[in-house]
């Protein structure tokens, strides 16, 4: 019995609902970090380790998906958007679910066991970006109105609108980053010289989910000016 690609069956339609769905497996990756670092702060192995496997699980879905739209995608698009446009956003996209992979992996290679007082404000932090991965998830939902419209009208200032927010949503995260870096600093007579190093880096990764976020916003608004 002959069997059907489901990525195949999609570009059928559209290049981009497979982008679409694997913006979502992407979202359901990124999802998971919340709790990845709930179980951090409450000192739950068992549930730390639970979570990074959720979240290595997704983005090995996420890349299966990236992978077989990649080969799948048609040399040419009779559409009003280059091939390499929407292979640059499934990048950008992919990124997000790496990054989450990054941070899953370093929670259970290391002791990463959250400096005292600097709980509330990670966790809002990491909340935040996740918010902003939201958000780009969102925009990626109107890729179908998009190009109804032609990539015109009120669905394109519509999304031009939301990709503004999610700027400003962005430059939260940056400054919410800062603020913990400087505390991080503050306490480093406390802690060791190594787990400053890994925590700096960890902050850097958290704040990567908003920045390659914010990539998938702009990449979205490049469509639209074209």
């Amino acid at each position: 019995m002959r069997t059907t690609n489901p990525i195949a069956s999609l570009l059928k339609s559209s290049p981009f609902k497979p982008l679409q769905a694997h913006m979502r497996i992407v979202m359901e990756c990124v999802s998971e970090v919340p709790g990845l670092f709930n179980a951090l702060a409450e000192g739950d192995a068992e549930a730390l380790h639970a979570q990074k496997e959720k979240i290595f699980a997704k983005e090995s879905e996420a890349d299966t998906v990236k992978n077989e739209l990649r080969a799948h995608l048609p040399k040419s698009l009779f559409m009003p958007v280059d091939r390499r446009d929407l292979l640059e956003l499934l990048e950008m996209q992919d990124a997000i679910a790496n990054t989450a992979q990054d941070i899953a992996g370093l929670t259970m290679e290391r002791d990463m066991t959250i400096p005292e007082g600097m709980e509330s404000d990670l966790l809002a932090f990491v909340q935040c970006c996740v918010d902003t991965c939201g958000s780009a998830a969102q925009i990626v939902e109107e890729l179908d109105e998009l190009i109804e419209m032609g990539f015109r009208g009120r669905e394109a200032t519509k999304v031009e609108e939301m990709v503004a927010t999610l700027n400003k949503i962005e430059d939260e995260t940056d400054e919410m980053g800062i603020r913990l870096s400087r505390l991080l600093f503050s306490k480093e007579d406390q802690l060791s010289p190594v787990s400053v190093i890994f925590w700096y880096q960890m902050l850097r990764w958290i704040g990567g989910l908003a920045d390659n976020a914010e990539k998938v916003g702009d990449r979205m608004r490049l469509l639209i000016a074209r």
